[in-house]
């Protein structure tokens, strides 16, 4: 099936800053780009607005209460892992509520944007990484 046939997977990734460090989670081994770091976030459902589903996903999987006033878009990304192709809807969110937790499991951790190169994440973060670390350098400007 060629990626013009599948379906794209509307999903939504929250970038939450906290003390100048960003959550992430490390995805299980059975999910898809298991074993790989990832910010948290999810499938956005029908009639779900990209905030709506962070809220949505960040109580369910990292236990973090996200209000929609506090995030940011970030950015847009289409990408084709060749098996699955996903549309990652970027947003950054500087206030959270609430002790990150692996509710499903999963291992969450703390880190500066300095560090976030030392971790393995799937490809099409290196794209969400540098605009991360763009869009840092313009506020600290």
């Amino acid at each position: 099936m060629s990626a013009a046939d599948r379906k794209t997977v509307h999903v939504a990734v929250g970038m939450v800053v906290r003390d100048g460090q960003i959550l992430i989670a490390k995805r299980q081994d059975h999910q898809h780009q298991g074993g790989l770091w990832e910010f948290p976030g999810g499938k956005v459902e029908p009639g779900e607005t990209t905030p709506q589903a962070l809220v949505r996903e960040f109580q369910e999987e990292v236990g973090l209460e996200l209000a929609p006033e506090h995030m940011t878009p970030l950015m847009q990304l289409p990408f084709d892992y060749g098996d699955k192709t996903v549309l990652l809807d970027t947003w950054v969110c500087e206030h959270s509520q609430g002790v990150a937790r692996g509710c499903e499991g999963q291992v969450v951790q703390w880190v500066a944007a300095a560090e976030l190169d030392d971790y393995s994440f799937p490809e099409a973060n290196a794209a969400l990484i540098a605009k991360f670390r763009e869009t840092e350098k313009d506020v600290e400007q």
